[in-house]
C-alpha cells in the first residue's frame, strides 16, 4: 500500500529541493546595493504621513470579514447546487445550516457598522 505513495514523494522531495536550489542561488548571485531610499517606508508613492503603528479603523477588518463571508458562500453553493438531486435531503439540510451561520456573520457586520460608509 505505501508502495503506491512512493512517486509522490519522490516528486515532494525534487521540487522542495528544487525550491530550496533556486533560493540559495538567487541569496547568493542577487545583486545588494542598499540604500536609504530602497530601506525607507513607502506609502503609495508618498512619505508616511503618520507613524506606520497606528491603528486601523475596525470596520476596515469587517468588510474584509465580510468579502470571505460572502465569497465562501459562493464558492461552496455552486458545486451544492450541481449535486443537489444526489445529495438530497441530508444536503439541504447542511446547506441551511451553513447559510444559518453566514447570516450570524452577516447579521454580526450589520450590527458593527461595517456596512455604513459614513
Amino acid at each position: 500500500m505505501l508502495q503506491n505513495y512512493l512517486p509522490i514523494l519522490i516528486f515532494l522531495v525534487i521540487a522542495a529541493g528544487f525550491g530550496g536550489l533556486l533560493i540559495v542561488l538567487g541569496y547568493l548571485l542577487g545583486p545588494r546595493k542598499p540604500n536609504a531610499e530602497k530601506s525607507s517606508p513607502y506609502e503609495c508613492g508618498f512619505e508616511p504621513f503618520e507613524d506606520t503603528r497606528i491603528k486601523f479603523d475596525v470596520r476596515y477588518y469587517l468588510v474584509a470579514i465580510l468579502f470571505i463571508l460572502f465569497d465562501l458562500e459562493i464558492a461552496f453553493l455552486f458545486p451544492w447546487a450541481v449535486s443537489l438531486k444526489v445529495i438530497g435531503g441530508v444536503g439541504i439540510v447542511s446547506m441551511l445550516v451553513f447559510l444559518a451561520v453566514l447570516v450570524v456573520g452577516f447579521i454580526y457586520e450589520w450590527k458593527k457598522g461595517a456596512l455604513e460608509w459614513d
